[in-house]
């Protein structure tokens, strides 16, 4: 089959990813968000750098380490600055990292996570036919099933997207960077 279009979507996050840890003031499990501020402290040559996060019942916090015990040299200035000033762009980069989150052994809220789709530059939102490739980016890892990530990219429901697989008239296809969905036939969105 040729194709007659690839229609390209990126993932992104709306905001940073809870997480879900034992909090010492409730006693429970539960939900912390991310406070977009950064801890640092210097203890002699060395230096030590948090994210802040804080339980969204009680207010108690938890710090995921960014750096810990590292010559500040080795941190690039404009970096360093941006800790400082609690740059909330920076803040996001992190609350969205699934490898800082493993790192500092927390469990990431895959229930609540909030995002949008952006597609390639079209304003207006294509109309899908039979030869399109539609190619989803997931450059962020969020953890979504992929025939949830094709109902809100298609706008159609979940089963009428099992019907579309079952008929043979989609195909999803996976991979770490995103999904991948191929028209074989009218959808009749």
């Amino acid at each position: 089959m040729s194709y007659f279009r690839k229609i390209e979507y990126r993932m992104i996050p709306e905001q940073s990813f809870d997480i879900i840890y034992q909090c010492s003031g409730c006693g429970c499990k539960t939900s912390f968000k991310n406070t977009n501020r950064f801890r640092v402290n210097a203890n002699g040559n060395k230096l030590d750098v948090w994210l802040i996060y804080q339980c969204s019942k009680c207010k108690h916090t938890k710090n995921l380490a960014i750096y810990e015990r590292l010559n500040p040299a080795k941190i690039p200035q404009t970096e360093y600055q941006r800790y400082l000033a609690n740059d909330e762009e920076l803040a996001l980069e992190y609350g969205t990292n699934y490898s800082f989150f493993r790192k500092n052994q927390v469990e990431v809220d895959n229930e609540n996570i909030f995002y949008h789709y952006e597609n390639n530059g079209d304003e207006q939102e294509p109309a899908f036919c039979e030869g399109d490739r539609i190619v989803i980016q997931n450059p962020y890892g969020l953890r979504i099933r992929p025939e949830k990530i094709a109902a809100e990219v298609l706008k159609v429901s979940r089963s009428r997207i099992k019907k579309l697989l079952d008929t043979k008239k989609i195909e999803i296809s996976q991979s770490d960077r995103g999904i991948e969905i191929t028209v074989y036939g009218v959808i009749n969105l």
